[in-house]
C-alpha cells in the first residue's frame, strides 16, 4: 500500500543529474499512482575521466554540488504546509559505483543534508523497470536504459518484478572515452566500439522464455529521447510528443549515421539535440543500435517515465512499510 504525499527523487548519473517531484496517491489496488509536479535536469558529467582514473574529479563534484544546490532551492519552494515533501531519495549510479572516492561524494551530499545511496547495477535496472513499465500497464516489456557509464536491460510484465534484469558496464561516456579518436570518430573507432559492445552483451542471455512475444522494447533516458526529438526536429523539447513515440531500427540507423559524420560544433547545433549531450550522443546511438540488434528488436518506444518514477514508487512503498 502506497503512502500518499509529495515525494522527491534525485538521480545522479554519469552524465546528467536529474530531479523529479511528484504527488503520490494510492490506486484501488494499493499501488502508487504518480502525478509529476516538476522534472529538472543538468548535464554535470560526473563520470568524466572515471573510466580511466577510477576517481571522481573535484571539478565534476563541484558541478554536481551546484546542480543539487539548485534542486534544493526548488524543493524548498515546492514543499509547502499544505503539501510538504514527505520523502526525498537520492541515488547515484555507474560513475559513483566505479569511483574509489565515492565516500567524498557521499560526504559532500551529507553536508547538504542528503543521504546519498550509491546503488548497484541490479538495483538501477529494477528501478528503471519499475518506472518505465508503470506507464504501460498490462504489457510485457523490455526496458533499456542507456546511461553514461552503464546500460540496464530488464524484461517482464508491467507492474511485476522483472523476470530478467542485468546491468552492463556499457555507457555513452565510457564508450566515448575508450574509443573515440575525434569528432567525427573514425570508422575504425566506431567499428572497435561496436565489437566491444557486442562482446559485453554476449556475456549474458535472457533465459526461461522471458522474451516470448508479444514484447515491447521501451527505451528511456537521453539517448532514446534525443532520437525522437532529433527525428521530429524539435526546436523546443516536448516531453508529451516524445513519450510513447516509436522509432524504428531503420530510423535509428539513419539518425546515428548522420550524427557520426559531424564535428562537435556541428553536433552542438543539431536541431532536437541538447548541445550539452553532443560529446556523447554518437556513442549513445551506437549502444542503442547494438542492443536492439542483439535482442532482435525492429524498433523501440521512448518513455519519459524512467528510474526517477521508479525511485518515487519505491520510496512511497518503503515509507508506508517502514523499510
Amino acid at each position: 500500500m502506497a503512502r500518499e504525499g509529495r515525494y522527491a527523487a534525485i538521480d545522479i548519473g554519469t552524465v546528467t543529474c536529474r530531479m523529479l517531484v511528484a504527488d503520490v496517491s494510492a490506486s484501488p489496488d494499493g499501488a502508487p499512482h504518480i502525478r509529476p509536479i516538476v522534472k529538472e535536469y543538468a548535464v554535470t558529467n560526473l563520470g568524466e575521466g572515471v573510466d580511466e582514473t577510477r576517481r571522481l574529479s573535484a571539478a565534476a563534484l563541484g558541478r554536481v554540488a551546484e546542480a543539487v544546490d539548485g534542486f534544493a532551492r526548488r524543493l524548498d519552494e515546492l514543499s509547502t504546509p499544505r503539501s510538504p515533501i514527505v520523502g526525498t531519495l537520492v541515488m547515484a549510479t555507474s560513475a559513483s559505483r566505479d569511483a574509489e572516492n565515492a565516500d567524498e561524494f557521499a560526504a559532500l551530499m551529507a553536508d547538504r543534508g542528503l543521504d546519498l545511496n550509491v546503488i548497484s547495477g541490479d538495483t538501477e535496472a529494477l528501478m528503471s523497470f519499475m518506472g518505465a513499465s508503470s506507464a504501460f500497464a498490462g504489457e510485457r516489456v523490455m526496458v533499456v536504459d542507456v546511461g553514461g557509464g552503464s546500460t540496464e536491460i530488464s524484461v517482464g510484465a508491467a507492474g511485476e518484478h522483472p523476470c530478467f534484469s542485468h546491468s552492463f558496464d556499457i555507457g555513452c561516456r565510457r564508450v566515448t572515452e575508450r574509443f573515440w579518436d575525434g569528432y567525427p570518430p573514425s570508422v575504425a573507432a566506431i567499428s572497435a566500439a561496436r565489437a566491444w559492445i557486442r562482446e559485453q552483451l554476449e556475456c549474458c542471455s535472457v533465459e526461461g522464455g522471458c522474451t516470448s512475444a508479444p514484447l515491447r522494447m521501451l527505451a528511456v533516458a537521453g539517448t532514446a529521447t534525443s532520437a525522437v526529438s532529433i527525428r521530429e526536429r524539435m526546436e523546443t523539447y516536448d516531453a508529451t510528443r516524445v513519450h510513447g513515440a516509436t522509432v524504428t531500427a531503420a530510423e535509428l540507423r539513419c539518425i546515428a549515421s548522420d550524427l557520426a559524420t559531424q564535428t562537435l560544433p556541428e553536433l552542438e547545433h543539431v536541431t532536437g539535440l541538447d548541445p550539452r549531450r553532443a560529446p556523447v550522443i554518437v556513442a549513445g546511438m551506437v549502444i542503442l543500435e547494438e542492443v536492439m540488434s542483439a535482442f532482435g528488436a525492429d524498433g523501440f518506444t521512448a518513455s519519459e517515465s524512467d528510474i526517477l518514477e521508479g525511485m518515487i514508487m519505491y520510496n512511497a512503498m518503503a515509507e508506508h512499510t517502514g523499510n
